[in-house]
């Protein structure tokens, strides 16, 4: 599907900047459970040779049922914005 095609087909972004969730890509997982993340999907996200990603998984009573990944370098941020809420709130008290 191009670029322009899945642009078209998304809904619009909502009033957090995030847009909704579509397929990027499709892998494949070979005998040694690797899997290439598509070209154009690395020239999109920026990610270099050697970069690492941060897997995180979503489980459903015990059960993992999706993945996300994430470039390392931007967890820190990411955990920051989602603790940091919290911990006022712990610290306040």
């Amino acid at each position: 599907m191009s670029k322009e095609k899945t642009e078209e087909l998304c809904c619009p972004s909502g009033e957090d900047g995030l847009s909704c969730c579509h397929v990027e890509g499709v892998v494949h997982v070979d005998s040694k459970g690797q899997i290439v993340l598509p070209k154009s999907l690395r020239d999109d996200m920026g990610i270099k040779d050697k970069e690492k990603l941060v897997v995180v998984g979503m489980r459903d009573k015990g059960e993992l049922k999706s993945i996300s990944l994430f470039k390392a370098d931007k967890m820190d941020d990411m955990v920051k914005t989602m603790l940091k809420p919290t911990m006022e709130n712990i610290f306040e008290k």
